[in-house]
């Protein structure tokens, strides 16, 4: 089985607010393992982890071993005071302040940096995003700032601007993406920044009930076309479900990306080569320190 290259531990794919509520005094071993299971079940024995706040994801890593897994985190995500990502860490008003929060994250022995540049897609406006996305600037030196101290980056990153304004400033890989256009999948496989799509999260919702499953397929569709052009191009992807996330369980959810990309561009050996090929270069990129 492919590994999983973006979920969250803490989260367990039905209650945001209940996952929180099990871990915020401290993260809770049994759940944590129950989630590694899952993974072992189905073959998986590499995993990166998107971060936290509880520490649930650093547990994860001095477990993981027993269940045959590599387990790599960023700890906890940083984010722009204001903007998104108070969900999985913790915020900086100027760039002295995001450097202390990377040397705090490399201080508890983090294996990459996570930053988020945009908001997450907006379901009631099709193609946009909520929130600001950051500029070339800020992001560049947010770039700039953790490659110096040796880390390689993760971007949370959705929407055309946003996803331009992360490929241009260098980070390592690109998470989510969603509302991509051909331009900014050229893009990407004209760079070294590696696409981690998580198409599940909006695949998994058709028919759920959440959303109208007329806003769902359009945003899915648009996904799936984009997937298409990435592999045209032979862009640098691979597989991640942000397992954690509503109707995404632990598990279950990278072998249903799977799927999804089999739906979309069929089952064969050139698919499975070059999403092997993108996870290599996650391994590679994604250790601590490069």
């Amino acid at each position: 089985m492919f590994g999983e290259c973006h979920e969250h531990i803490f989260m367990d794919g039905a209650d945001y607010l209940a996952a929180v509520k099990t871990h915020k005094n401290g993260p809770c071993e049994p759940v944590i393992r129950a989630h590694l299971l899952e993974y072992q079940k189905r073959g998986v024995t590499y995993i990166r982890d998107g971060g936290d706040k509880y520490q649930a994801s650093v547990l994860a890593r001095k477990l993981a071993g027993e269940y045959g897994i590599v387990y790599r985190t960023p700890v906890f995500g940083i984010y722009k005071l204001g903007q998104y990502g108070k969900i999985v860490g913790f915020s900086f008003s100027n760039m002295k302040e995001y450097y202390s929060l990377v040397r705090e994250a490399i201080g508890q022995k983090a294996d990459f940096i996570k930053i988020m540049t945009t908001g997450l897609m907006d379901f009631d406006r099709h193609g946009q995003v909520t929130g600001t996305p950051l500029s070339l600037e800020e992001v560049r030196e947010m770039v700039h700032i953790a490659h110096e101290e040796g880390m390689a980056v993760m971007s949370h990153t959705n929407g055309k601007q946003g996803a331009m304004t992360a490929i241009e400033a260098g980070v390592d890989s690109l998470e989510h993406g969603n509302f991509l256009d051909e331009e900014t999948v050229k893009a990407l496989s004209q760079s070294h920044t590696i696409w981690v799509p998580t198409t599940v999260t909006v695949r998994n919702l058709l028919g759920n009930g959440r959303f109208p499953d007329d806003t769902l397929r359009p945003i899915w569709e648009t996904a799936a076309e984009n997937i298409r052009t990435a592999y045209r191009l032979k862009a640098k992807v691979a597989l991640g479900s942000d397992a954690g996330a509503y109707c995404v369980p632990h598990g279950q959810g990278i072998v249903d990306e799977y799927r999804t990309f089999q739906h979309i561009l069929g089952d064969s050996e050139d698919v499975d080569l070059w999403l092997a090929a993108g996870e290599t270069a996650v391994k590679e990129t994604f250790q601590t320190h490069r």
